[in-house]
């Protein structure tokens, strides 16, 4: 495996017991290049595309107490064409993460510290905070896009190469009002990015759109009756969906400058359905549900008079030990999110809902050429209790509800596992499941590729990688028809 060390960032971090800087989520500092990848297995013939996961690195000593989403952004990368690969990996070089490399020091505030410990404004609609863009990653208009959970600024890199761009050239469009929140998605149809900010000031939260050329042409105030902490998104042909729920900083003690996240379990969820902008601008409609809080969401289309959603429905959004302000313990099982169906009939203006499955699942992907349209099957996240990793797949199967499970072994931790479909598919389900796993016992990670239409038989394919990388957080998989990059096809 020939290995190109292209860069090594010196750390000032100090060694330390912390569950997410250590162990599965021990940051990674150099930057590689590696071909001629150790196989076990086969790689696909038919799979042509790129694997991204975005993983969070922390590189300098906290001011404060340390959250698993406070790391810098570092992607992980590997190129799949005709039956070969490559991996790259490379940090991604915000502004935040330029300028502490040139003070050599943190000079933000985490998620769980005070905004008044930042030497600095920073970012995130909290304020303070670093823009690390370690949250999500995606690929539109043929360059992978990386984003923040609380908002941030877009940043490019070359899908094929990891080639730092910069921020994106619409952002600056954006940035006054928080810029953009991970989770953005790309219509499969138009080519089009979609897009949601909030922030402290009203009217809180906006929708945008940018076209498949990059241009920045549809952006549009959602006006909610106060701050709130939307995640993530989705859309159908015609709407776009985003949310108010009732889980957010407690608007009192926010006007004394305290950030206190309190549940309001008396008040309903709320859900804006935002007409796209090729659709008839007729106007936001809402529409309430019960109380809950949704992290992300699998899809959603259009169904006669019916809007049809799906996510990760939290049976309780406020543990009951309440939050953990150590940052020490976290796990999608204490908050219980499960598969979740809601219904919005656009003639009563009224909405159904349902549970679809009982167990804890979380950071579930569908056939991403199916966004906005039925889809048939998922594959979720199998939560590891008492951590923020996950233990395998679950496939689910939307119209039988059987499902398949794939469990990685003891000490294996994977997390986003996106469905490739095949560059000729013939069905939703032809293609394959790519996931990076952090083998705690072997010392090592890899890349397991499993079809997806029998996950449960195990990886057709366990590709080595050239070290053991944090586990990280959201992925994408491109198509290599999806890609524009700087670099042509993969060395013979």
């Amino acid at each position: 495996m020939p290995v190109e060390v292209v860069a090594e960032i010196r750390p000032t971090l100090v060694p330390g017991k912390h569950p997410y800087m250590t162990g599965p989520f021990t940051p990674n500092y150099q930057e590689l290049n590696a071909t001629d990848l150790e196989v076990i297995g086969e790689i696909p013939q038919r799979l042509n595309g790129v694997y991204l996961r975005n993983t969070q690195n922390p590189v300098h000593q906290p001011r404060g107490t340390y959250h698993v989403f406070d790391g810098d952004g570092m992607l992980h990368l590997l190129s799949f064409e005709h039956g070969r690969c490559e991996y790259r990996n490379r940090f991604v070089r915000t502004q935040a993460f330029l300028e502490e490399q040139a003070a050599g020091r943190a000079l933000y505030a985490g998620l769980i510290d005070k905004p008044s410990l930042s030497e600095r404004p920073g970012w995130g609609a909290r304020g303070g905070l670093r823009d690390s863009s370690a949250t999500d990653v995606i690929v539109h208009a043929g360059q992978a896009l990386t984003t923040f959970y609380q908002c941030g600024e877009p940043y490019r890199l070359d899908a094929r190469t990891l080639e730092f761009k910069g921020v994106d050239t619409w952002g600056a469009q954006v940035l006054p009002d928080g810029g953009i929140s991970a989770h953005p998605k790309v219509c499969p149809r138009t080519g089009d990015l979609l897009f949601f900010n909030y922030s402290k000031q009203a009217p809180y939260m906006h929708y945008g759109e940018v076209d498949c050329h990059n241009q920045l042409v549809h952006y549009v105030p959602v006006p909610l009756p106060g701050p709130r902490l939307p995640h993530d998104m989705m859309f159908t042909e015609h709407f776009a969906i985003l949310n108010d729920f009732p889980l957010h900083w407690d608007e009192a003690l926010l006007a004394q400058g305290k950030h206190k996240l309190s549940y309001f379990e008396d008040r309903p969820s709320r859900f804006a359905l935002v007409p796209r902008r090729h659709a008839p601008q007729t106007g936001i409609r809402w529409f309430e549900a019960g109380p809950t809080y949704v992290l992300h969401w699998l899809n959603a289309w259009e169904e006669g008079d019916e809007v049809v959603l799906h996510g990760y429905h939290q049976k309780t959004p406020m543990p009951k030990a309440g939050y953990d302000n150590t940052g020490n313990t976290l796990g999608p099982e204490r908050y219980g999110p499960t598969l979740y169906e809601w219904r919005f009939d656009l003639r009563t203006g009224r909405t159904s809902e349902r549970r679809l499955d009982e167990r804890p699942l979380e950071f579930g992907m569908i056939n991403a050429s199916y966004w906005g349209r039925p889809h048939r099957y998922t594959y979720n996240m199998i939560a590891h209790p008492g951590s923020f990793l996950f233990d395998g797949i679950l496939r689910h199967d939307r119209v039988t509800g059987q499902t398949q499970t794939y469990l990685f072994g003891e000490g294996r931790f994977g997390s986003e596992s996106p469905m490739a479909p095949c560059h000729d598919a013939q069905s939703e389900d032809d293609g394959y499941v790519v996931t990076f796993i952090t083998d705690m016992r072997a010392d090592r990670s890899e890349c397991l590729v499993l079809d997806a239409r029998q996950i449960d038989a195990g990886p057709v394919a366990r590709i080595l990688l050239p070290h053991r990388i944090s586990s990280g957080t959201h992925a994408c998989w491109a198509d290599a028809r999806e890609i524009r990059s700087d670099r042509g096809a993969l060395a013979p």
